[in-house]
């Protein structure tokens, strides 16, 4: 860790008056509100809320009771900002997503009549219960933060976040996320069990009352957008860009991967970066931000050989990591 960079905290006192925002002070707000309900486990709320600042979308899988709903719904309601939740289902139709065109006989006209993707935060739960043609409805509002229907293409709120759960393929009445989808969210992060000592906290806490009941929004829409703008202006070196094109290239280049990460990819590792830097007081992004991301970020993107069960996908990445040269700090910079 370089910890000169603290000397140059990200934003600076004048950075912050010329966005309106305090990037750190807000996540750390964010940050905190979460783990009031989310209980043992920082490391998945930094990443959730990694995410949050860095404009992309979230993925959360593992089997059902853990909380993963309990963290997608904390972490929109920290956000004071329109916020819409979809239950995937065997049955939902597209249009429930994206809206549908209906005809007015009051009016003799035909009215767009907006689907639940119209709002900043989006929960989509269960996203893998709902049909590969319902699931390809979130395709391009994730991507291009907007829906186009017979013809007419509507913009989405901003910022615009999907926080979808979802239980493992294994289970009883999922349908696997196909590729395109799966790589248009930024990161994926599994819950866990938690510790005795959670476990019990949650019992004493939990037990009584709703914690989601109580939790108020500590930022707002607008802040978060412009969090969201000013991390994106962060300095990256060409040293450090390079390094990130390394990781992702040999990913695909793995012996044990069929098909690796794309190059969206890429854009989604720097950008989380980026934010990882920002949420740490750094105003330039350091080899450590890339390797603290690229679990979370590639992991779900890499495509294993059917029949080579000696790595899973996190540990492909750690692998990969492992033997991509490091630049120097002198570089980064």
């Amino acid at each position: 860790m370089d910890t000169s960079s603290r000397d140059h905290g990200y934003p600076a006192p004048a950075s912050r008056r010329r966005s309106g925002v305090d990037v750190i002070a807000t996540a750390d707000a964010v940050r905190r509100n979460v783990e009031q309900v989310i209980e043992g486990k920082p490391d998945v709320v930094r990443v959730a809320t990694t995410v949050l600042f860095a404009g992309g979308h979230l993925l959360v899988e593992d089997v059902p009771g853990v909380g993963k709903t309990v963290l997608a719904k904390a972490l929109a309601r920290s956000v004071d900002a329109s916020l819409r939740r979809i239950q995937f289902t065997p049955d939902l139709l597209p249009s429930d997503i994206t809206g549908v065109t209906i005809y007015d006989q009051t009016s003799g006209e035909f009215r767009f009549r907006p689907g639940a993707v119209f709002a900043n935060v989006v929960i989509g739960d269960e996203i893998n219960r709902a049909s590969p043609k319902t699931q390809a409805a979130l395709l391009e509002a994730m991507e291009e933060h907007q829906v186009t229907i017979d013809g007419t293409t509507r913009a989405l709120p901003d910022p615009f976040m999907v926080v979808a759960t979802q239980n493992p393929v294994e289970m009883d009445g999922t349908f696997p996320l196909p590729e395109a989808q799966r790589d248009r969210f930024m990161a994926q992060v599994s819950m866990g069990y938690p510790s005795a000592r959670a476990e019990f906290d949650m019992l004493e806490h939990h037990g009584v009352t709703d914690p989601l009941g109580t939790l108020r929004p500590v930022t707002s829409a607008a802040e978060i957008a412009a969090c969201v703008s000013a991390i994106s202006r962060l300095h990256t070196s060409d040293a450090l860009r390079q390094y990130v094109v390394d990781v992702v290239s040999a990913t695909r280049q793995h012996p044990s991967v069929r098909l690796g990460a794309s190059p969206r990819a890429s854009l989604q590792l720097l950008r989380a970066a980026r934010a990882h830097a920002a949420l740490d007081g750094r105003d330039h992004v350091i080899p450590e931000d890339v390797t603290a991301m690229a679990p979370a970020v590639l992991g779900h993107r890499v495509m294993l050989r059917r029949g080579r069960n000696d790595l899973n996908a996190s540990e492909v990445v750690a692998d990969v990591i492992s033997g991509v040269r490091v630049p120097t700090q002198r570089a980064s910079r």
